[in-house]
């Protein structure tokens, strides 16, 4: 929460996360109402800080960096280090103010927030602001802070833990999944209706009703499954009972959620041409298989690598989901507010990360400006508020615990973000050391080795 120039306190900047805790000389109140000054902060997080400094300090202050602006001021006419005081002011009155400002309050404000003992977060918004040489500064500004909390009986806390065991039914749907995955087609009959199982090999061309500029959706000799889970119900209704050679006119209306991105949420008109009829036929499980799909001696080979990968993400999924009932439950156990600036920057976080996959689905720029973010934001604040809140939870609870994280694993997680950005591990060790990232790190994986604790304590 760096309050350590005048651009801070007059623009009001974005919420960031605490990084320096804040201070003040003069009152404290507690502070329960809206402000109209930047974001909306939780009034149950929030304390009022009121300073007030000395007319005889600011004018020294201004004394003293007029006089600074003296030396180093260019100025055409005036010879280096001889402009006149009057001059000095009248020229450079903003930068003179920003800097008495700057030499006046961070440090009166860092010291009265330590006096409070509460951990600041977001950014200090100045509600009053007086500064002018020969009379006090004064100034007002609120600042949201994070809340005592009890966790007392967090030991307590527990969720039912499911078996994370794999069942021969799993390992068989494994298996027939690998086989479909290896299908081939092949040509059918043509003198029939298609039917349900039947695969068409078709060509379209769609136009987006309510982008009719855009360009068109369209596709050669694709092959779609009537009935099939993956295929638009549209395409099924329309195809079922078609013949080669056949042209149909088909609208098809997708869902809010369909994965890819430009087609979510819109109806397209398509025009189809059915071109054939395929077979889908699927290999038999035996060792030739086994050694197609991979370097396996045998189908026992291939059996035993299956259950081995299934067990694997069957027992992260059993973990996560119980992990997630957890925190849920720790959080309906202690309930406590929470400040709004964290919770929009995890609001930020969220939103970001559904924005790569958005893109990554083929949603462009201009498609992205078009969404309702208003919406967005506010479908996201719940789920935000909760995570905050366990991040916190945890925080708490590996004190309790006296979890520590190793320079051994705090050096293997480096080198894991260095193989995904592909960018050299003594680089990236300096860039994070410089911009906190190092603590940042350190800090998730505490939490992470806080959570899979009270996972391992809860009672199978």
């Amino acid at each position: 929460m760096p309050l350590s120039s005048v651009d801070t306190i007059e623009n009001n900047s974005e919420p960031t996360p605490a990084d320096a805790a804040h201070s003040h000389e003069g009152h404290e109140h507690e502070h329960s109402h809206e402000h109209a000054h930047g974001p909306v902060l939780n009034p149950d997080c929030t304390r009022e800080l009121i300073l007030d400094v000395p007319a005889e300090e600011v004018s020294k202050s201004f004394n003293r960096v007029t006089r600074n602006y003296q030396k180093h001021a260019r100025i055409p006419g005036f010879r280096p280090g001889k402009v006149p005081e009057a001059v000095v002011r009248r020229r450079f009155s903003n930068e003179i103010r920003k800097d008495v400002i700057d030499g006046l309050l961070p440090e009166r404000f860092n010291q009265a927030v330590r006096d409070l003992g509460v951990t600041p977060v977001g950014q200090p918004q100045v509600t009053e602001l007086t500064v002018e040489d020969g009379t006090p500064l004064h100034v007002r500004a609120v600042f949201e802070f994070i809340p005592s909390f009890s966790i007392e009986g967090y030991q307590n806390v527990s969720v039912p833990k499911p078996s994370a065991d794999i069942t021969e039914e799993e390992v068989q749907q494994e298996l027939a999944q690998l086989r479909e995955s290896r299908a081939t087609i092949e040509p059918g009959e043509e003198d029939r209706p298609l039917v349900d199982g039947d695969w068409a090999q078709i060509s379209y061309t769609g136009t987006i009703e309510s982008q009719p500029e855009a360009a068109p959706v369209g596709g050669e000799d694709t092959l779609v499954e009537i009935g099939g889970k993956d295929t638009v119900e549209a395409f099924t209704t329309a195809l079922r009972g078609a013949t080669p050679g056949q042209t149909i006119d088909v609208a098809a209306e997708y869902p809010a959620d369909y994965p890819e991105g430009n087609l979510a949420g819109k109806t397209v008109d398509y025009t189809i041409d059915v071109k054939g009829i395929k077979k889908r036929t699927l290999p038999e499980l035996n060792d030739e298989f086994a050694k197609e799909v991979g370097a396996f001696e045998s189908l026992g080979d291939l059996e035993n690598r299956v259950r081995e990968n299934l067990a694997n993400r069957k027992r992260r999924a059993v973990e996560s989901e119980t992990k997630d009932k957890l925190f849920a439950a720790l959080i309906e156990r202690f309930p406590f507010p929470v400040p709004e600036s964290l919770v929009q920057e995890q609001v930020d976080s969220r939103l970001e990360r559904g924005l790569r996959a958005l893109a990554a689905q083929g949603m462009d720029t201009e498609q992205m400006r078009k969404l309702d973010f208003g919406r967005l934001r506010a479908a996201q604040r719940d789920s935000a508020a909760a995570e905050v809140k366990t991040s916190l939870l945890l925080e708490r609870i590996a004190h309790e615990e006296n979890v520590t994280v190793s320079e051994e694993e705090l050096d293997r997680e480096i080198h894991l973000a260095a193989i995904q950005s592909r960018e050299p591990v003594d680089s990236l060790k300096v860039r994070l050391t410089q911009d906190g990232g190092m603590a940042r790190i350190r800090e998730q994986l505490k939490k992470e080795k806080t959570a899979q604790l009270l996972y391992e304590r809860l009672p199978a």
